[in-house]
C-alpha cells in the first residue's frame, strides 16, 4: 500500500508541475482528479503513511488562530524607483562609476505580494510575507495551497527563495463574479485579492482562490552554485520552481530601455498584472561590490509604469478629519474604470491644491492612480466647464463644528478641538492598529460602533469594556465579544514602544518610538525627560523632541497615562543588555551554512557584543564568518584580504 501511495504522489507531483509551472499538462483533468481522490482515500485509511509533501496537503482545511511573526535571516529590502528614461540612465551612470560597464537582467514586476519560501533538506518548511522587510508573518499553510510551489526539491540543503505570489486575471474575474452572486464586496484589483487570500485564517478559502507565484531569486546564490541572476533563475527552473519566462539579459542601458518600452505597450496582453520592470546588475559579485543602502540594493531599480489616466466628473467634495485634526478633502466621482479597477473617490491632498488647480464641484477632470494605487485628480478639463462655483475651503470642522484654522507654515487646515469626535475615533483606531497595540478584531467600523454607543471616549476606556455591554450592540454575539475582550487583555502585555506609538504623539513613528523606549526603558522616565535628553537619542531631532515634551507635559495626556497604568498596561521596555564590547565598531558578514547557530542567533550574539552584521562584503567589512558551502562572499573576502573566521572561531571568541 505504501508503494502505491508513493507512486501516486510522484505522478500527481509531476502532473501538477506540468500544469501549474510549465502550463503544458500531459493528462486531462479527469485523470488527475481520479488519481488525487485515490490517494486521498488511501491516506484516510492509512494516515500513518501520509507524506509531509503529499499533494493532498494543498487543499487546505487548517484553521489558524492568528499569524505568527517571522524574522527574515536576510532582510527583504525594497527597491528604489525610476519613473522615466532619465532615471534609468542616472542609475546606469551610478553603476558604471562604481564597477564599470555591466550587463543587466530585466524582469517583469509582478503586481502581487512578496513572499519568502524556506526549504530544509529539500522540503518546503516555512513561508512568510515580506512584512516590513525585517519581520513578516508566517503564512506557510496558505502558501502550501499554491500548486506552483514545489513541496520538495532535489536540492537537499537549507535554502531560501523569494518571489511574488499573485492572482491571475482569469482567477480574479471568477472570484469577483462569485462574490457578486453572494452579495459580498468585490476586490478592487488582483493584488488586493492575492494579499487578502494569503491572509485568510482558514486555509481552505485560500486554496479556492487559485493563486500562483513567480520566483525571482534567492539571498543565497552560492548554494545554487551560480554567479549571476540569469543563472540563478535558470537553476530555479531546473529545481522545479516557476519563474517568469519573459525575462531578458541586456548588454547595456539602451537595451534595458527598449525592453521597458516594449512591455509598457504590451502589458495588458499578459494573463497577470504587472506594474513595472525590475532591472538588476546580472553579475552577483558585482552586486556585492556595488552594495546596499539601508533600505535598498544599489545594484537594482524598479521602473514604474506611468499611471493610466481616465476622464470623469466630480460629484462632490467630502471632508474627513484625521487623528491630528487635519481636514482632508476627497473628490467623490462618477465611477470610472482606471488601471484595472473602478474608481469612485480620488485624493485632493489639501485645500491649497484645490485652489491651485481651481477644482470645482461638477467639473470634468482627469484622474490617475499614483503608483497604480492611490487615485488622484491630475487636472481639470476647463473647456468642459460651465457655471460651476469656486470651491471654498472649510472654516468649521465637519465633525464637531469647531473653528477650522490654518497654522503658520502649514498647508493643512485643522480642527484644534481636542474633544473633536472624529479625532478621538481616529486616535482609538490608530491605538488598536497592528503597528501599535495590535488589538485583533477592533477595526474602524467596530470603533465607530463603540464610540457611537458611548461605551468609549478615549483609548483607556477600551480596558473597562464589559461583555454584557458589547453583546447589546448590533451583530455582536458572545463569541465576538469574548474574542475582542481577550485581544484587549492580551494587548496589556505589549512593550512600551508599541504603547508609545499607539498614543499618537505627533511626528513619533514606529522607529522613533522604539528608539526612545529602548533608551528610557519606562514610561515614567519618558514623562520626565527633557528636550535635550530626548535629542541625545540617535535619530531623534528637535521636531520629535519638541513634540514629545509638548505631549508629556499636557495634563490630559498625563491623566490618560494614569488611566492606562490603572488598567494594568505594561509601561516598560525589555532591552537585552550588551554582553561585552569586544566587537565594538566591527562589521561582520555571515556566509555559508552554520552548524551550531542559526543566522539569526549568530547575528544577535555579534550585536550583543557590540558588532554590526551586514549582508555584503566590502572594504568596510572587518570579519567574514564562513560556514560550510560558503561561496562568492568568501571569495570576495579573500580577494579583499579580509579576516575570515570559522563558526568555531566565533564561538571561541564569544566564550562558548
Amino acid at each position: 500500500m505504501e508503494k502505491r501511495m508513493r507512486e501516486l504522489e510522484k505522478l500527481l507531483t509531476q502532473y501538477n508541475y506540468e500544469y501549474h509551472v510549465l502550463d503544458h499538462p500531459s493528462v486531462p483533468d479527469e485523470t488527475y482528479d481520479k488519481l488525487f481522490h485515490e490517494l486521498l482515500h488511501l491516506e484516510e485509511q492509512y494516515p500513518e503513511l501520509k507524506s509531509d509533501t503529499s499533494p493532498t496537503s494543498r487543499v487546505g482545511g487548517v484553521v489558524l488562530d492568528k499569524f505568527e511573526k517571522v524574522t527574515h535571516e536576510t532582510p527583504m529590502l525594497s527597491l528604489s524607483n525610476a519613473f522615466n528614461e532619465a532615471d534609468l540612465r542616472a542609475f546606469n551612470d551610478r553603476v558604471e562609476r562604481a564597477v564599470g560597464k555591466v550587463e543587466y537582467m530585466c524582469e517583469l514586476k509582478i503586481d502581487g505580494l512578496a513572499v519568502s519560501l524556506l526549504y530544509q533538506d529539500g522540503k518546503f518548511s516555512q513561508g512568510a510575507t515580506r512584512g516590513d522587510g525585517t519581520v513578516g508573518e508566517n503564512i506557510t499553510d496558505n502558501l502550501r495551497t499554491i500548486r506552483a510551489i514545489p513541496l520538495s526539491t532535489d536540492l537537499n540543503a537549507q535554502f531560501e527563495v523569494r518571489g511574488e505570489a499573485y492572482m491571475p486575471k482569469k482567477a480574479f474575474e471568477t472570484l469577483n463574479k462569485r462574490r457578486e452572486e453572494n452579495n459580498e464586496q468585490v476586490f478592487q484589483n488582483p493584488r488586493n485579492a492575492a494579499a487578502g487570500s494569503l491572509r485568510q485564517l482558514n486555509t481552505k478559502l485560500t486554496s479556492e482562490r487559485n493563486l500562483s507565484i513567480f520566483l525571482y531569486g534567492t539571498p543565497r546564490a552560492d548554494i545554487l552554485g551560480v554567479t549571476s541572476q540569469s543563472e540563478a533563475l535558470d537553476q530555479l527552473d531546473k529545481l522545479g520552481f516557476k519563474t517568469n519566462k519573459e525575462r531578458a539579459v541586456k548588454e547595456d542601458i539602451d537595451g534595458v530601455i527598449e525592453y521597458v518600452n516594449y512591455w509598457q505597450e504590451h502589458r495588458n496582453e499578459l494573463p497577470y498584472e504587472i506594474d513595472g520592470i525590475v532591472i538588476k546588475v546580472n553579475n552577483i559579485d558585482l552586486q556585492e561590490e556595488i552594495g546596499y543602502t539601508v533600505r535598498s540594493p544599489k545594484w537594482a531599480i524598479a521602473y514604474k509604469f506611468p499611471a493610466e489616466e481616465a476622464k470623469t466628473k466630480i460629484i462632490d467634495i467630502e471632508l474627513t478629519v484625521g487623528r491630528t485634526g487635519v481636514i482632508t478633502p476627497t473628490a467623490i466621482l462618477e465611477p470610472v474604470r482606471v488601471a484595472g479597477t473602478t474608481v469612485a473617490r480620488a485624493s485632493l491632498h489639501n485645500h491649497e491644491l484645490i485652489e491651485e488647480k481651481d477644482i470645482r464641484i461638477n467639473d470634468t477632470v482627469i484622474i490617475h492612480k499614483a503608483g497604480d494605487i492611490i487615485p488622484e485628480v491630475v487636472r481639470v478639463v476647463y473647456e468642459e466647464r460651465t457655471n460651476q462655483e469656486v470651491y471654498k475651503a472649510p472654516t468649521q470642522c465637519p465633525s464637531c463644528g469647531h473653528e477650522a484654522v490654518k497654522l503658520d507654515e502649514e498647508v493643512a487646515i485643522r480642527c484644534i478641538n481636542p474633544k473633536c469626535p472624529a479625532q478621538i475615533v481616529e486616535d482609538i483606531i490608530h491605538f488598536a492598529s497592528r503597528g501599535a497595540m495590535n488589538i485583533d478584531g477592533l477595526g474602524e467600523k467596530f470603533v465607530h460602533q463603540l464610540y457611537d454607543a458611548k461605551l468609549i471616549s478615549d483609548v483607556a476606556d477600551l480596558y473597562t469594556l464589559k461583555k454584557e455591554e458589547l453583546i447589546e450592540l448590533d451583530r455582536v454575539g458572545d463569541k465576538k465579544a469574548e474574542n475582542l475582550l481577550n485581544a484587549i487583555e492580551a494587548s496589556k502585555e505589549a512593550p512600551l514602544q508599541k504603547l508609545l506609538f499607539g498614543l499618537g504623539i505627533r511626528f513619533l513613528g514606529q522607529k522613533a518610538s522604539r528608539l526612545i523606549a529602548e533608551r528610557f526603558i519606562t514610561m515614567d522616565n519618558i514623562l520626565s525627560a527633557e528636550k535635550d535628553e530626548l535629542m541625545e537619542v540617535p535619530e531623534i531631532g528637535e521636531v520629535i523632541a519638541d513634540s514629545v515634551v509638548t505631549y508629556t507635559s499636557n495634563e490630559d495626556f498625563i491623566h490618560l497615562i494614569e488611566k492606562l497604568k490603572s488598567a494594568g498596561l505594561n509601561m516598560t521596555e525589555e532591552v537585552e543588555e550588551q554582553e561585552s564590547t569586544q566587537f565594538d565598531g566591527m562589521t561582520f558578514v555571515l556566509t555559508g551554512k552554520l552548524e551550531e547557530l542559526t543566522r539569526k542567533e549568530a547575528k544577535e550574539k555579534i550585536e550583543l557584543n557590540g558588532g554590526k552584521v551586514t549582508g555584503s562584503v566590502s572594504k568596510n567589512t572587518d570579519v567574514v564568518v564562513a560556514g560550510s558551502d560558503a561561496g562568492s562572499k568568501l571569495d570576495r573576502a579573500r580577494e579583499l584580504e579580509i579576516t575570515v573566521w570559522s563558526e568555531a572561531d566565533l564561538l571561541e571568541r564569544l566564550g562558548e
